[in-house]
């Protein structure tokens, strides 16, 4: 499926997405990867989701990447005996670890862990921020707070605490259970929710044990300033707004998603940014102009992947929510402003032999009249690097592990292709050249940027890079082998 377009659209599966015909006209109004939220659908239905896309993906020859967001530990006060209560601004407060139904007065807060964890001064969220909670005093069963900001509290409703480490694991048994099935089920992206440190990374990774690859929300204040160990354990992050909105104050939120996509760029890892990019149409076939512009903008700082939440799994336009992103996308890139504002951001500081053939792939591919870089890839290892470099012209990522293919469809700019095994590089500049044909990247005419590693199948060992025609009589004319 070829896209005219390097950034990459996610789109969430749910209610409004989930037959066959909806997902294929997704994947063929954009999607690269569809997003299974394992807080909604039971491993059936998940299942079934699944299926289909595969089926989607047979179907088109096209290969999608699989992202499993698994739901995380959530934090819920309990049960009013009125349903619901109203907190004034300046009243007191208490939650506890009394099961007994609440009152204007207290409510139970069915979670230790917080307790143990609360200091006086600490802030509690309640309803996504809308009643914000100071404490006054605590102790290991209870927490009396002043109220900051008044509101309406009612059943169940979720809860943030943004000064403090919570001594949770990031993985609740639901997860774990969770985690197992979508593995054994083969998809190819974990995405793991309230990650506070790095160790709640390794405890993932060491469960997936290589059968997809993790990636880290951060959606805590924690996660931020801890997130150089954070990146250096996963495989990819997402900039997840919400929640690191509520936590956060909002007008803190845009200099970190700058921060963090730079980052994940230098260190050649994907990033996606997340939550509320068209909310609007959830309801509207139009999105508003702060919305394109949150998009485009996103889009400007070099976020490998933009993602689509209940616009697309649950709002009445999914497929035109997936085609405005494509349109906005399409119209940011075409900008010589972005193409200067990419370069100038490159600023990754590799000294491997892979990432210098790739830095001279993307220099020899600007400043001359190459049309694409075919990289050859194991473990995709050098396309992340290639895609980090993000060239002016087409990654055309070849690799013979279907689950390689499918995890770079994640990756800025790479156009993932399926091929044999090969043993020479001959053979390898032979299917480049096929591939670039193919996809209509290049014409007879015209030249290709070719890099791989000898010996072939081995991960890690990118070493070569070949100038080539696309035309196979000039490659075997002017190649001994």
């Amino acid at each position: 499926m070829k896209r005219s377009r390097n950034v990459k659209i996610v789109a969430t599966l749910g209610p409004a997405s989930e037959t066959y015909e909806t997902i294929r006209a997704l994947h063929e109004a954009g999607a690269d990867v569809f997003r299974l939220n394992m807080s909604h659908g039971s491993h059936p239905e998940i299942a079934e989701k699944h299926k289909i896309i595969r089926q989607v993906e047979k179907d088109l020859d096209s290969p999608i990447a699989i992202l499993a967001d698994l739901q995380g530990p959530k934090l819920r006060v309990g049960v009013f005996a009125n349903g619901a209560e109203e907190l004034e601004e300046g009243a007191k407060f208490r939650l506890d670890l009394d099961k007994t139904e609440g009152d204007a007065s207290r409510v139970c807060l069915p979670h230790p862990e917080i307790f143990q964890a609360l200091e006086p001064g600490a802030h509690l969220l309640v309803n996504d921020g809308k009643i914000r909670l100071v404490v006054d005093a605590c102790g290991p069963d209870f927490a009396d707070c002043t109220v900051e900001t008044g509101g309406t509290i009612s059943n169940r409703k979720g809860v943030n605490v943004p000064d403090v480490v919570l001594p949770l694991a990031a993985l609740s048994e639901k997860d774990r259970a969770d985690l197992e099935f979508v593995c054994n089920l083969g998809v190819d992206w974990l995405a793991l929710s309230f990650v506070q440190r790095a160790k709640d990374v390794y405890e993932a990774r060491t469960l997936a044990d290589g059968r997809a690859a993790v990636l880290s929300k951060i959606e805590k204040p924690q996660a931020v300033e801890d997130f150089e160990a954070i990146l250096d354990a996963s495989d990819g992050i997402m900039v997840a707004r919400g929640d690191l909105g509520v936590e956060l104050p909002v007008a803190a939120v845009p200099p970190i998603q700058k921060r963090l996509v730079r980052k994940c760029r230098a260190a050649a890892k994907p990033v996606i940014v997340a939550t509320q990019m068209l909310e609007s149409m959830i309801e509207s076939p139009m999105p508003t102009r702060a919305e394109v512009s949150d998009v485009a903008t996103a889009i400007y700082e070099g976020a490998d992947a933009v993602m689509l939440s209940a616009e697309s799994a649950a709002g009445q336009y999914p497929v035109q929510a997936v085609q405005t992103m494509d349109k906005v996308a399409i119209e940011v890139e075409a900008d010589p402003t972005y193409t200067q504002i990419i370069a100038a951001s490159r600023s990754a500081k590799g000294t491997t032999v892979a990432d210098g053939i790739v830095a001279a792939a993307r220099e020899i591919a600007e400043k001359t009249e190459i049309k694409a870089i075919c990289c050859f890839t194991q473990s995709g290892t050098t396309a992340l690097l290639t895609a980090r470099e993000r060239p002016g012209v087409p990654i055309i990522a070849m690799t013979p592990v279907s689950a390689t293919a499918r995890r770079l469809c994640l990756s800025w700019g790479c156009k993932c292709v399926m091929t044999p095994e090969l043993d020479r590089f001959k053979g390898a500049v032979v299917n480049a050249a096929r591939a670039a044909r193919a996809g209509g990247y290049a014409g007879d005419t015209d030249q290709i940027v070719v890099t791989a590693g000898v010996p072939f199948n081995v991960p890690g060992t990118t070493n070569i890079l070949r100038i080539a025609p696309c035309d196979e009589r000039l490659i075997y004319s002017t190649d001994p082998e």
